[in-house]
C-alpha cells in the first residue's frame, strides 16, 4: 500500500466537473478526471489513480507537480514544437511576389527556381517552390499562348470577349 498524498486543489468541485465536461482533448479529461477525483475524496492514494487510469504512477506524479507548481492552466496546457525552419526567407518571399506582380512573369515553376537560384542565392526545391506560388501566394503563371503567323491581327484586335 503506498503512502498517502497530500494536494489542495484550488478550483471547486462544481467547476471541474463542469470544465471535464467540456473537454476535448482525452488527456485534458483524464487530468480533470484526477483533479476531481481528489477533490471529491473519491481516491486516497496516487497508485489508486494510476490504476483507475490506467496510467503509472510515475506519469500521475508528473501531473500532480505540474498542477503543483502551475495550476491547473499549468496541468493543462499542450506543449508544440516548433517545427523546421522555412527555406524560404521572408525577404526572398516579398521579392518572388514583386516579381510574380510584374508583367514578365515566369515561364514556367523551374524558372522561379532558376530566379531564386540567382537572385536570392537559395537552392530551394522544385515541390517547394510550387507550393509556394501556388497556395501560400495564391498566384499562377500565366503566360499567352502562343498565336499563329496565319492569325489575322485585325480580327483579334477588334472581337471583345469580356
Amino acid at each position: 500500500m503506498s503512502r498517502p498524498f497530500k494536494i489542495e486543489i484550488a478550483e471547486s468541485e462544481e467547476e471541474l466537473k463542469k470544465r471535464l465536461q467540456t473537454a476535448n482533448l482525452g488527456t485534458q479529461k483524464e487530468k480533470l478526471q484526477m483533479l476531481w477525483w481528489i477533490k471529491s475524496e473519491q481516491v486516497k492514494e496516487q497508485q489508486e489513480i494510476g490504476e483507475r487510469l490506467a496510467k503509472d504512477t510515475s506519469t500521475v506524479t508528473r501531473w500532480l507537480q505540474k498542477y503543483r507548481s502551475g495550476g491547473l492552466d499549468e496541468l493543462l496546457s499542450i506543449k508544440k514544437a516548433p517545427g523546421a525552419k522555412r527555406k524560404i526567407h521572408s525577404a526572398a518571399i516579398a521579392a518572388l511576389e514583386e516579381e510574380l506582380k510584374t508583367g514578365k512573369g515566369f515561364s514556367s515553376y523551374g524558372a522561379i527556381v532558376e530566379w531564386l537560384k540567382q537572385e536570392q542565392g537559395l537552392d530551394i526545391e522544385y515541390a517547394t517552390v510550387y507550393a509556394w506560388v501556388r497556395y501560400r501566394l495564391g498566384a499562377k503563371l500565366k503566360v499567352p499562348r502562343p498565336q499563329s503567323h496565319k492569325q489575322d491581327e485585325k480580327l483579334v484586335s477588334d472581337t471583345n470577349f469580356l
